[in-house]
């Protein structure tokens, strides 16, 4: 179905701007690109070849952008049914199809061609299986089932080893905890929003688990779980390199915030513990990213 709601402003060289920026979602895009930053330094102890990690950063950010405007292209019917998502330039069709091929396509073709010249053919893959995770499997799984979180944490995550890959180092263990703690990190995140915005979620026919269990428990254990498995996992980089007490204290009390306000919103669901732990999340994921990328300066 055809829904014109294209306005004046958006015919204006500001507003065709806006809409671009706005179709590219720099805030998502932005923390991704730190995981993929933070992955390059942990993997060379503090001490990356910066202009390999730069390039692998804008490498990740033109295929990261291409994700995010399939994903939106995909979703366009949808989201016109959500009051959060329906002014979206997509949904609303003030970005053409033929644009979303050209910018998205491009900005796929062009990103992994980057990384896989400019960086390695490694990390060039990576960035590509993460594309297709993102786009292929989790956006038309959320139609289908709620597992959706599931599949979709596995791509939220992929970006930290991208910036692990492009210092050529080996995955070891440290790599695999910090994939771990993006993974985790994901589920108390996703059930607040998943919970706030229940209702939309449910008449745009998209099965998250809130949607699916309208009692919020299920999102409230998978919330409290994935809290409760961050406090050993952050850990874990710390064990592995010189010690840091600074590190180690911080990771501790921040994962202490993050599952008592899990935990409060397992025992309490409504809309204000939701929120209390959707910035939570926000607090402690690029405070414990810093800290990680930081443990050797710290030491």
């Amino acid at each position: 179905m055809y829904i014109d709601q294209t306005s004046p402003a958006a015919n204006t060289s500001a507003g065709r701007l806006g809409d671009y920026i706005q179709m590219a979602k720099p805030r998502i895009s932005a923390l991704v690109l730190v995981t993929v930053a933070v992955g390059g330094f942990v993997a060379s102890w503090a001490q990356p070849q910066l202009l390999t990690l730069m390039s692998a950063v804008f490498g990740t950010a033109l295929v990261a952008t291409s994700a995010t405007i399939w994903n939106q292209w995909i979703e366009r019917d949808s989201d016109l049914l959500m009051e959060r998502t329906a002014d979206r330039p997509i949904a609303t069709r003030r970005i053409s199809a033929w644009e979303v091929t050209a910018v998205g396509g491009g900005m796929l073709i062009g990103g992994f061609l980057f990384l896989l010249f400019a960086v390695n053919w490694n990390t060039a893959i990576l960035a590509a299986v993460t594309w297709a995770l993102y786009v292929l499997a989790y956006t038309p799984m959320k139609q289908r089932s709620s597992w959706n979180t599931l599949v979709g944490a596995i791509p939220g995550a992929l970006p930290v080893l991208i910036g692990w890959s492009a210092t050529g180092q080996p995955f070891d263990v440290r790599a695999v905890a910090l994939f771990m703690v993006v993974f985790l990190w994901q589920f108390p995140h996703f059930m607040s929003i998943a919970w706030l915005y229940r209702k939309q979620y449910g008449n745009a026919g998209i099965k998250m688990i809130t949607v699916v269990d309208p009692s919020g428990k299920r999102a409230g254990i998978q919330a409290v779980v994935g809290a409760m498995a961050l406090l050993p996992v952050s850990l874990v980089p710390a064990a592995m390199s010189p010690p840091s007490l600074v590190y180690v204290i911080t990771a501790l009390i921040l994962g202490g915030m993050f599952l008592m306000s899990a935990i409060r919103f397992q025992a309490d669901r409504n809309d204000q513990t939701a929120r209390r732990l959707l910035r939570t999340s926000l607090i402690y994921l690029p405070t414990v990213m810093l800290g990680l990328a930081c443990i050797p300066l710290m030491s």
